[in-house]
């Protein structure tokens, strides 16, 4: 066995955004394209002798041909040890778990998330730090700038490491290891939550609920502990097995790419009592009662105001934080608890210095994203154990619980608009103008209601005093309403605009109304505002949640 210098040239399209560097799977089979970025991170980590590496993706197309070759880098680059999932499958939070349980260097991980998957569809690559968190800024900017000096890589010529077969075996002075992707996460869980209370919900006869892992990752991981450990009914997980293509769907779990589970909750006479579907790499997670959609800025606040009845959290929390344009439910928590709450901008490695710094035990993002200082990301299966076990403990179904947390706190109605594959340009110029108008906002009225503040959200970490800036404009209203306006960076082609609305309602009567009613004015004065309809051309969103 060899190993070869290949000569190479820099590609100037190799940015990390926050989730690792996304692009089509055919951009990253262009001759070159994976082996230069797989070669700046190894540049960007430093001397690689005697470390650990983590290595292992959502199964999309090209996962295991993308995987073979960063094997082959790694061992040429010199790492002593690499611990790669069986059949190359890992999530995203199964591999912060390894990572952190096996002290490990860092981690690449291969997914788009829940992005299409597909011969034509998405593929990406992350680099997550030994924390087991997505990369800093800092590291990210180093990466990027070795992507642009680079003049070669290494890589062994060697066959395919057999990724179907647990075992070790040795390339290049390299001990590689294919693991069971699933046995230290269930180790982990098993660890935080009282999984003798669970199996007696899931095996009482008047409780069922369904998991949709939509074709992606994180069925293995349900089926084990859903139904192989906890005793729930066989066929209680959905769309179990990891596919490619993801079954010609899209891998996000939301109200509309997860139809048939949403039509299963909806359904008149239904008996299912829960459920719940998962993303592409398994860190996202919707969560529903029977007929209650639960959206995820009230499911994080419920997690933290239910937090004690969980074994792993009785001790309580440090602390709670949620991105910027989620809503402030939780914050509302944080306050009847005494404990602080932090606003954040999008992307889990802010989270992370919280969690590092022990100022933080629970955060979440509007995005379908929960998690804990458990992991360094955020974690769908999780989120869906501790709401089992928080239904468990108060021995009520889910919508009871949500009803009653609107009762105690009020209710914070959210809604997200996105339109996707929009021409960037006008994109850029949207959010340019809005911008320019932030100083001047202030006391204007649009659609009727009237513009208390308005910025641009910049962000200073209390742990390492770091900045980040231009994260979304927004705009608060006189009457407590909210409207943020944010490009999305997690798309392969175009641009997305997120438009976020909220509104707090203590009210009784309120409190059960539908969220597009409520927040109807605010929408036209976000629209309005922006001129939305004008400068992209859509009269509607694409996706509504």
């Amino acid at each position: 066995m060899t190993v070869k210098q290949v000569s190479t040239t820099p590609f100037d399209d190799q940015r990390p955004g926050t989730s690792g560097l996304r692009k089509k799977v055919p951009e990253f089979k262009q001759l070159h394209y994976l082996e230069n970025f797989v070669q700046s991170i190894f540049n960007a980590m430093g001397n690689p002798s005697g470390q650990t590496l983590v290595l292992g993706g959502d199964g999309r197309h090209y996962n295991r041909e993308a995987l073979a070759i960063i094997i082959r880098m790694a061992a040429a680059n010199g790492f002593a040890r690499l611990l790669v999932g069986c059949d190359g499958i890992l999530s995203t939070p199964a591999a912060s778990c390894v990572v952190r349980k096996y002290q490990a260097a860092g981690a690449i991980i291969l997914s788009a998330s829940h992005n299409p998957g597909g011969p034509s569809g998405d593929f990406g690559v992350k680099f997550n730090g030994a924390n087991g968190g997505p990369a800093t800024q800092e590291v990210t900017d180093r990466i990027f700038a070795e992507s642009q000096r680079i003049s070669a890589y290494r890589i062994a010529e060697a066959e395919t490491i057999d990724l179907g077969r647990i075992g070790v075996s040795e390339l290049n002075g390299t001990r590689i290891e294919v693991i069971d992707p699933v046995v230290d996460y269930v180790e982990l869980m098993s660890s935080l939550f009282d999984f003798d209370r669970l199996s007696e919900l899931l095996r009482k006869p008047d409780f069922r609920m369904c998991f949709d892992a939509m074709y992606a990752v994180t069925g293995p991981y349900a089926v084990d502990i859903l139904e192989q450990r906890l005793g729930a009914e066989p066929g209680t997980v959905i769309r179990g097995e990891p596919l490619e293509d993801f079954g010609g769907g899209h891998p996000d779990p939301n109200l509309v790419h997860a139809r048939e589970l949403v039509a299963l909750m909806n359904s008149e006479g239904g008996r299912t009592d829960f459920g719940a579907a998962s993303d592409g790499d398994g860190d996202r997670n919707m969560v529903m009662g029977r007929g209650f959609y639960i959206n995820p800025c009230d499911s994080v606040a419920v997690l933290a105001a239910h937090a004690r009845s969980v074994p792993g959290y009785r001790a309580g929390l440090a602390g709670v934080a949620r991105s910027m344009p989620t809503s402030r439910a939780l914050d509302r928590v944080a306050d009847e608890l005494h404990i602080p709450c932090f606003e954040t901008p999008t992307g889990w490695k802010y989270f992370g210095n919280l969690m590092d710094a022990e100022r933080i035990t629970l955060c979440g993002e509007e995005s379908f994203g929960t998690g804990s200082s458990h992991v360094r990301e955020k974690d769908g299966l999780w989120a869906v154990l501790f709401w089992l076990n928080i239904m468990a403990d108060l021995n009520k179904p889910a919508h009871e619980i949500v009803r009653d947390h609107w009762q105690r706190f009020g209710r914070d109605y959210f809604t997200r608009h996105d339109y996707e594959g929009i021409d960037s340009s006008s994109a850029e110029q949207l959010m340019g103008r809005l911008a320019e108008r932030l100083p001047t906002l202030a006391g204007h009225k649009v659609a009727g209601l009237a513009v208390a503040t308005a910025d641009d959200f910049h962000y200073q970490d209390p742990v390492d005093g770091s900045t980040a800036t231009g994260q979304g404009v927004r705009v608060h209203f006189a009457n407590g309403a909210r409207v943020v306006y944010r490009l999305s960076g997690t798309g392969t082609s175009g641009a997305t605009l997120r438009v976020y609305a909220d509104l707090h309602v203590q009210m009784a009567s309120m409190l059960n109304a539908a969220p597009q009613s409520v927040l109807k004015p605010v929408l036209a004065a976000a629209d309005e505002l922006a001129g939305i309809r004008t400068l992209t051309g859509r009269d509607k969103p694409d996706v509504v949640t």
